[in-house]
């Protein structure tokens, strides 16, 4: 995925458009879930990127990834296409993402735990971590995995809160052999 100067080019344009029409939820909403349709889908980048493929089976194509969502997400989508830019759209959906989320004061986190967490764990740990990055909020993937014994490891930005028994017990063991 790109990361170029055009992507973060197009996310503001399109970031301005939603906070003048009152819809930066609903547009980090649409475009979240398109970035993930793409993610799944590789096969559908390459037919957008394919030369053979005329433009119009190429809107096509984005009417039908866009389908339901705005009208000035589904052009921009398709501005991208007809610029020769399509490897720019999942950057541009991420770039959009980060604007919204700083402009709602909300991160995204990653939160590993042994077992799926409750709703109620899930609000907790939003609270509690959101405050320790300055943030109001935390949307949160919480992820499973069976390697940790107990405790929570959570992922916010390039921050990392380890609290598993895992990294308690190897910051134990650095401890105790520095002090030997």
């Amino acid at each position: 995925m790109s990361k170029s100067g055009a992507a973060k080019r197009y996310a503001i344009a399109l970031f301005e458009l939603a906070k003048e029409h009152n819809q930066v939820a609903k547009f980090d909403q649409e475009l979240r879930v398109i970035q993930q349709v793409l993610a799944e889908n590789n096969q559908l980048y390459k037919a957008l990127e394919a030369p053979g493929i005329s433009l119009a089976d190429k809107h096509a194509m984005i009417n039908t990834l866009s389908a339901g969502a705005s009208a000035m997400i589904t052009n921009t989508l398709k501005l991208l296409v007809e610029r020769r830019r399509t490897n720019e759209i999942a950057a541009v959906c991420d770039e959009f993402i980060k604007l919204s989320n700083e402009e709602r004061g909300v991160a995204d986190a990653l939160v590993y735990s042994a077992r799926p967490l409750t709703e109620e764990e899930q609000t907790n740990v939003s609270h509690t971590f959101a405050r320790k990055v300055g943030k109001q909020t935390l949307n949160i993937e919480s992820i499973v995995d069976s390697n940790l014994l107990g405790g929570l490891k959570v992922q916010i930005g390039n921050r990392i809160f380890d609290g598993t028994l895992r990294g308690k017990l190897d910051r134990l063991q650095k401890q105790l052999t520095t002090n030997l």
